[in-house]
């Protein structure tokens, strides 16, 4: 897809500057199992295939003697508002808090053990969108890759209470279960629930992500990237974590998609 883009355009945008391309953490090798922590963009490439190194590559050896630039953004876990969006981790735990609440058991982390203890960061998507723009528009930025991230860290293990006492539920200690099979049958809860609440009519399947959580809440190893290398270069935004899921879950009732 990106060939066929930029194949496409590069001959008649005669003013063209600046290519973005958006990666993440499978440069890593994230995807894999556990890989080193922290990342950095200078780290050796993995096994190929890997889509996000060969565009890159691609990118890498295009731009050669050309007017205009690129740059590659690797941000972690990516939090915002978005419907259908099969990676929405910020959906997925509102939806099963939401759910926990009107079947009144406690907020139980579903994961592996070991993930409620390991170390992790997050990406806003604001944050995101602000550091597409900046790395876009600065000269230093010209031809290189950056981990974008919110700038801190965190474990479920602190987070987890938190977040049930924001849905104002109890939590219960973790019990490692697939959402993706025990929320199958929640179809019918949740239908009832837009019509008990007044929620936006929105599908089941597009309001539920439970692959993409149970993938998260695998994670029993550390997952986070140096993001100093961005702000060396002169982007300075972070967001706190906590205060980004708070936020999107009070966008979330705003727009009545949960209770």
């Amino acid at each position: 897809m990106l060939v066929n883009v930029v194949e496409a355009i590069e001959p008649v945008a005669a003013r063209l500057k600046h290519i973005s391309l958006m990666q993440g953490y499978k440069v890593y090798g994230a995807h894999l199992g556990p890989f080193k922590t922290p990342a950095r963009e200078s780290d050796a490439d993995h096994m190929p295939p890997e889509f996000n190194i060969d565009q890159q590559k691609f990118l890498e050896h295009r731009q050669q003697g050309k007017g205009w630039t690129w740059s590659a953004l690797r941000p972690s876990v990516v939090c915002g508002f978005a419907l259908g969006n099969p990676m929405n981790l910020a959906m997925v735990i509102a939806i099963y808090a939401s759910m926990s609440k009107e079947l009144g058991i406690p907020l139980r982390f579903p994961g592996k053990p070991g993930a409620y203890h390991s170390l992790l960061e997050m990406t806003d998507a604001g944050l995101l969108a602000k550091a597409t723009v900046w790395a876009a528009t600065d000269e230093r930025c010209a031809n290189q890759a950056f981990n974008i991230t919110n700038g801190d860290l965190f474990r479920w293990n602190e987070l987890w209470p938190k977040i049930a006492a924001y849905f104002e539920l109890e939590t219960a200690p973790p019990l490692p279960m697939s959402l993706d099979v025990v929320m199958q049958d929640k179809e019918a809860l949740w239908e009832a629930m837009v019509e008990k609440y007044g929620l936006e009519n929105n599908s089941y399947s597009s309001v539920s992500s439970w692959r993409f959580g149970d993938f998260v809440f695998s994670w029993d190893y550390d997952f986070f990237a140096d993001g100093t290398k961005a702000r060396r270069a002169g982007f300075h935004e972070f967001v706190d974590t906590e205060s980004m899921f708070l936020n999107i879950f009070e966008d979330f009732r705003r727009r009545k998609v949960i209770p």
